[in-house]
């Protein structure tokens, strides 16, 4: 009886670990740039005496989708997106290097450029800052150029490059703060092949159809585990009560 009861109660909680990745995709579904996450089931054996044919099922987080997510136009010279693979380069919260796909940009009163969430972009030497302009661009090579703010429209003014990367996939991994860094932590080299384009965002490449169907499942199966922790409790009552009556 323990044994069922532990196993029914393994599995009802790593449906709702499955559960909560596929809520945290759901989420972030209309998210610019978001990768999903991917999650999977395994199968574990019980140790201990009895049989060895006894498993339960474990979940766990296995990487996240490489997939590139559709591109919406948006005419904003500072919305761009990465063609292809590659991120560009951001300052964490901690002062370090780290790589995100949501190129939906601004530059704030003291002249920075910035990411949506209020992090630094960073250039060819170190965050990126932008005078004042009538007017800015952004190149494909992540050139950025302005006509500074009195001046003619002929007058026009390289002030930066965003750093864009392309490392390995198999070489990086997503962060809790849903940022990207190297596995050995150590800045990536700046890709001359990676483009962006400008006026165009990156859509998240959630599947909202996937995620509904799967949180259908999920929710079948919690209730599944749950009806086995009841019958264990009423197989249970019932045999005390055998042994009573005897």
């Amino acid at each position: 009886m323990d044994k069922l009861l532990y196993v029914a109660m393994s599995g009802a909680k790593e449906t709702l670990r499955a559960q909560a990745a596929n809520t945290h995709n759901l989420a972030n579904a209309s998210t610019t740039g978001f990768k999903a996450d991917l999650s999977a089931f395994q199968s574990r054996a019980v140790t201990g005496p009895g049989y060895s044919s006894r498993v339960y099922a474990t979940n766990s987080t296995v990487g996240w989708d490489h997939a590139i997510g559709a591109q919406t136009t948006t005419g904003n010279p500072l919305d761009v997106a990465i063609q292809g693979q590659g991120f560009f380069a951001v300052q964490d919260a901690n002062g370090k290097e780290a790589y995100s796909r949501a190129g939906d940009l601004h530059v704030d009163p003291a002249g920075q450029l910035l990411t949506a969430t209020g992090l630094p972009v960073m250039g060819d030497s170190g965050p990126i800052s932008v005078p004042p302009s009538t007017s800015i661009s952004v190149a494909a090579d992540g050139t950025i150029s302005i006509v500074p703010l009195g001046q003619s429209p002929q007058t026009v003014s390289n002030v930066g490059r965003i750093k864009l990367v392309n490392p390995p996939l198999d070489s990086i991994q997503r962060g809790a703060d849903g940022l990207f860094r190297t596995s050995d932590g150590e800045p990536a080299p700046a890709d001359a092949a990676t483009t962006v384009a400008s006026g165009t965002l990156e859509s998240s490449n959630v599947d909202l159809a996937s995620c509904m169907v799967n949180m259908i499942e999920l929710a079948r199966r919690f209730d599944l585990q749950v009806k086995a922790l009841h019958t264990a409790e009423d197989d249970g009552a019932a045999s005390a009560k055998l042994l009573q009556s005897g």
